[in-house]
C-alpha cells in the first residue's frame, strides 16, 4: 500500500475566488487529500470571518476536489505555513502563480520554507489566462463599490458578497 499523498494549500481566501478554485482543482489531481488552510493574522481585518471563509471553502471546493478523486479538509492556522503543513502531515505545499511578480515572491518563500522544513516540497501551479488577473483584494474592492464580480467568484461566494455589500453583479 502506498503512502497517502497530502497537500497543504494556504491562503487568506478573503473571499475565495475562481482562481483559488482553479488551483484547488489542479492540486486535487496530484494528491489523495487536499488540506486548505485559512491563515489567521491578528493584525489584519478580513471582510469575512474565518468561520465564513471555511464555510465558503467547503461549499465551493468540496465538489471540485471530490470530482478529482481526492478528499478535502479545511482548517485555520496562525503559525508558519510550513509548520501548519507539517502538523497536518502534508508533504506538498501548494502555491498558485499568476505572473512573474508572484513567481519572484513565491521563489523566495519556497527557498526559506525548504530550509525550515526540507520534507515539505513547494509545488507551483500556474493560473490559466482567464484567472490571472483575479485577486481577492480586487474582488473585495470592486464588490464594495457595487461592481459586478460574478465573473471572478463562484456563485456561493457571490451570494455572500451581495449580502455583505448589496448589488455586486
Amino acid at each position: 500500500m502506498s503512502a497517502k499523498r497530502i497537500a497543504f494549500y494556504p491562503g487568506s481566501f478573503d473571499p475565495p475566488t475562481n482562481g483559488h478554485a482553479e488551483v484547488a482543482r489542479a492540486a486535487a489531481r496530484l494528491v489523495d487529500k487536499l488540506i486548505v488552510g485559512v491563515g489567521i493574522h491578528p493584525g489584519k481585518s478580513p471582510l469575512f470571518t474565518a468561520s465564513e471563509r471555511l464555510e465558503m471553502l467547503h461549499e465551493v471546493f468540496e465538489p471540485i476536489v471530490a470530482a478529482e478523486g481526492a478528499s478535502l479538509d479545511c482548517i485555520t492556522f496562525d503559525n508558519l505555513v510550513v509548520d501548519a503543513a507539517e502538523a497536518e502531515g502534508a508533504q506538498l505545499l501548494i502555491r498558485g502563480l499568476r505572473d512573474g511578480t508572484d513567481l519572484d515572491y513565491e521563489m523566495q518563500m519556497a527557498g526559506m520554507n525548504a530550509v525550515l522544513k526540507p520534507r515539505v516540497q513547494t509545488v507551483f501551479l500556474p493560473a490559466s489566462p482567464i484567472a490571472r488577473p483575479i485577486t481577492a483584494t480586487l474582488v473585495r474592492q470592486i464588490a464594495a463599490m457595487g461592481g459586478d464580480v460574478s465573473a471572478f467568484v463562484p456563485p456561493a461566494v457571490l451570494v455572500r458578497l451581495k449580502a455583505r455589500f448589496g448589488r455586486t453583479g
